[in-house]
């Protein structure tokens, strides 16, 4: 069995490492059109930061390490089209020039995502950067090493974790988003007030519910970012305003949802049962809705990558799903969340209740303890739990992974708020937090 794997992301290293350790006699080929494979890029901020010191650490996979478990690993190998109908995708080298065609049974699209850059007059300025790869984060250090004034466009977990690095490096930081609160996605209004006057207090400019109408500049590089509202001088503007999957190739040729994902059914499989889809490229499965959604995250990529390979030669695991769980710690503050917030479940015309509740994580007369801010979103006529979100100075985080878990399963108020925690003085209390956000939730919908 052939099978080519476009696109070297982590979906795609997850999935050539299951292959060839599924199908240990196939013959697997990778195309990459970068030099390298597998970056993380939700590390930026933290190389940026200086938190992390060598980039290498940031490298999930490398090509010397694919090659040895004996995929042919191609790297500056650009894909220019795939004929489904005979099976061959064409290829330029990206050094040489040379164009090759080359034959596929099956084929892999983890071709990942690339940020979005709108049609704002002065984008193309030589010091407006994206946020997505390797060589883009060394650009960003580069440039933001003598850079005063940092504009970030967009206040997504990204733009936020930047704005952090950039402000403890004692750079003068404005922060532009078009919605009126920042991690709009993630948090309801409740934990973004709590943020947005930390960041604040940290000497950033919130710049909320403004549209970004162009970008000033000399020279060829920006001065200033304008907005409807004001003028925000800036010597470097860091774009973080979302993702689009890079699907192109396979445009017309395999089901696709509007944004450009492509639809995979449990085992990964589009809608030509030859061609396999994972990460950024694909819809993921949303459990708190129970239809498709476009969730570019690290933790979708790698369990997709990995189904690829348990089902490349026949359906073996089923996808169970994602709720989008995701932490962020900032400033001090530990943040974790999963599933719909109330605000997202709303837009979407569910019927759903919502409890906020606070507590402290462990007894009082412990020598110190910690609040923690809840919220617990969940269907209103079957108290099924539909999303969490939790935030604290303690590091609560993975208790949105335990959330996580309910919503999976289909669990309700009722059962969270009577499961089986443990209790030891030194990291909780006799009932978890979460068994009282439950209990209190369990109130608040018999009223």
């Amino acid at each position: 069995m052939k099978v080519i794997v476009v696109g070297c992301t982590h979906a795609g290293t997850s999935a050539v490492k299951n292959i060839l350790k599924e199908a240990p006699e196939a013959q697997v080929t990778i195309y990459e059109r970068n030099d390298n494979v597998s970056f993380l890029s939700c590390g930026i901020a933290l190389y940026v930061g200086g938190v992390v010191k060598d980039s290498a650490s940031l490298f999930y996979s490398n090509p010397e390490e694919l090659t040895n478990l004996g995929a042919n690993v191609n790297m500056e190998h650009d894909v220019l089209d795939i004929d489904v109908t005979t099976k061959t995708v064409t290829v330029r080298n990206l050094v040489t020039g040379e164009e090759l065609t080359d034959t596929y049974d099956k084929l892999v699209m983890t071709t990942g995502s690339w940020p979005l850059t709108p049609p704002i007059p002065g984008i193309d300025q030589e010091n407006i950067l994206l946020c997505k790869n390797f060589n883009q984060a060394k650009e960003i250090i580069a440039q933001a090493d003598s850079a005063k004034k940092i504009t970030v466009v967009g206040a997504g977990y990204i733009g936020i974790e930047l704005v952090e690095a950039f402000a403890m490096k004692g750079k003068e930081v404005t922060l532009i988003d078009g919605l009126d609160r920042i991690l709009n996605k993630y948090l309801d209004k409740e934990f973004t007030d709590v943020i947005e006057a930390q960041l604040e207090t940290e000497g950033i400019t919130l710049a909320l519910n403004q549209q970004v109408s162009s970008f000033l500049g000399a020279d060829g590089k920006v001065t200033g970012v304008e907005t409807a509202a004001a003028v925000y001088e800036a010597d470097l503007v860091i774009l973080c305003i979302g993702f689009r999957p890079m699907t192109d190739l396979l445009a017309g040729k395999v089901d696709r949802i509007d944004s450009g994902a492509i639809i995979v059914d449990e085992y990964m499989r589009t809608s030509n049962p030859d061609i396999f889809a994972a990460g950024d490229s694909a819809v993921v499965h949303y459990n708190p809705t129970g239809d498709y959604s476009y969730i570019p995250l690290a933790t979708n990529a790698v369990r997709q990558g990995m189904l690829v390979g348990k089902n490349i030669i026949e359906p073996k695991l089923a996808y169970r799903g994602t709720q989008g769980t995701s932490g962020l710690h900032l400033f001090g503050l530990n943040i974790g969340s999963t599933g719909l917030t109330e605000a997202s479940a709303k837009h979407l015309g569910m019927n759903v209740g919502a409890t906020y509740f606070e507590d402290n994580y462990r007894p009082e007369f412990m020598p110190t303890t910690e609040n923690v801010q809840m919220k617990l979103v969940y269907d209103a006529d079957t108290h099924r739990i539909l999303g969490g979100q939790l935030m604290s100075q303690y590091d609560i985080t993975q208790s949105a992974n335990t959330l996580s878990l309910a919503i999976q399963n289909k669990m309700t108020i009722e059962d969270l708020a009577i499961t089986d925690f443990f209790f030891q003085p030194h990291f909780d209390r006799p009932w978890n937090y979460l068994n009282l956000l439950a209990q209190q939730a369990m109130e608040d919908a018999s009223n």
